[in-house]
């Protein structure tokens, strides 16, 4: 009896293909917005796990809290410095390696020839901390940071951009109103929401701040890394002690300052897309809702031109039930080929639309939500069926053999 029901669904439902098209056709772009919406957050959240995996559960990150809404922080010198860094790297034995990072963006030249990346000033332990390790060449030692040497690394965009040979070492650039001589090119890492990653010069911090002066280092921040994993919750504490304390926090002031750990970092974005997601999902709810609306009204419409045929079915012995599982495994039916239509189409428009953004990552979409949108929308067949199914059921058997 199931089997023979949805025969005649399907039926019924090719026998009138536009009209079931225009029926299902909220569902499908329902559907298909909630796939492409997920498809996308997630292939950005993949992405995002990836990069913070890449740099170890050890890492830790430090940066500097001006809150302007925080009373606290009023007319206060809010920021840190390479002295903070340092300090914590002698007083925590939890904690391996340190780099301070300061960037800021440079015209860069050599000959006729001119790009304008990211300019960034490091520690010796930069590649160990964050995980970013040289290609060609050799990266700056702390020899070089003791005698503010003059070098630099780049990164392939800047090779690129100037015309540089493949193996660029010894070669001199500008970089702003300084001269640096490349002794290291960086490893690739591709580009993020149209921004180049490997547009970049790498220059020893000590350096930079010979270069651009103290002011300009206002707002550097501080990278970790912690011996290991089970270490960085006891380093976040001694951190925390030592950074209040030479910043002048008493008792009942809040921290000038954030200290991040990777699973913090990895929770604060999952959250933040993932109420993306359920904003998005909610507003596109409604496009399921017309969608629903629209099932009912075009089987209450079926009900009535069908009215003789479930007459006959009565009088040969259909029961209620038979008749109202008839109709409800159409809108049923209806309502799953707009689901499905709509999880195709949705994959198909999250990989457009993060093909059309250059750098983005690739969407990714996850079984929870392929079968997350197949169930609702057969629930809005369920939903929206009842009422018309229910209608026919109820239908009395000589009035409908008599109607016209």
């Amino acid at each position: 009896m199931l089997y023979e029901n949805f025969r005649i669904a399907l039926r019924s439902i090719l026998a009138n293909k536009m009209r079931s098209f225009l029926t299902t056709l909220g569902i499908i772009i329902g559907v298909a917005a909630v796939i492409a919406v997920v498809s996308i957050v997630q292939g950005l959240n993949f992405w995002i796990s990836d990069q913070l995996q890449g740099v170890g559960a050890t890492y830790i990150l430090v940066v500097p809290n001006n809150d302007p809404n925080n009373p606290d922080h009023a007319g206060r010198d809010i920021r840190l410095t390479y002295e903070d860094g340092q300090s914590i790297l002698d007083r925590v034995p939890e904690i391996a390696a340190f780099t301070p990072i300061f960037f800021t963006g440079e015209q860069v030249r050599v000959r006729d020839r001119s790009a304008t990346p990211f300019v960034f000033g490091v520690g010796a332990s930069y590649q160990d901390v964050v995980n970013h390790w040289v290609e060609k060449g050799r990266f700056f030692s702390d020899l070089d940071q003791k005698k503010r040497a003059r070098v630099c690394l780049v990164g392939g965009k800047v090779v690129e951009d100037l015309g540089l040979p493949s193996e660029p070492l010894g070669v001199d650039i500008a970089v702003g109103r300084a001269t640096y001589t490349i002794i290291g090119v960086m490893e690739k890492k591709g580009e993020f929401l149209g921004q180049n990653r490997d547009s970049l010069v790498i220059i020893p911090f000590s350096t930079a701040r010979e270069v651009y002066g103290e002011d300009a280092l206002r707002q550097i921040r501080l990278d970790f890394k912690a011996r290991a994993p089970q270490d960085v919750d006891r380093a976040k504490e001694l951190m925390t002690a030592i950074l209040r304390d030479r910043h002048g926090l008493g008792k009942g002031i809040s921290n000038d300052f954030e200290i991040l750990l990777q699973e913090e970092i990895l929770k604060t974005t999952s959250t933040i897309l993932g109420t993306i997601t359920k904003v998005v999902g909610a507003v596109v709810g409604i496009a399921l809702l017309v969608g629903g609306i629209g099932i009912m009204n075009i089987m209450l419409v079926s009900v009535t031109e069908r009215t003789r045929e479930i007459g006959v079915r009565k009088a040969v012995g259909a029961r209620r039930a038979d008749v109202l599982m008839q109709f409800l495994i159409e809108a049923i039916t209806l309502s799953a080929l707009g689901g499905t239509l709509g999880i195709f189409l949705g994959w198909g428009m999250g990989a457009l639309g993060a093909a059309a953004i250059p750098g983005f990552p690739s969407a990714h979409v996850p079984v929870w939500a392929v079968f997350l949108a197949f169930g609702f929308a057969s629930v809005v067949g369920v939903f929206f069926g009842i009422y018309p199914a229910g209608k026919a059921a109820r239908l009395d058997p000589i009035e409908s053999l008599r109607y016209e």
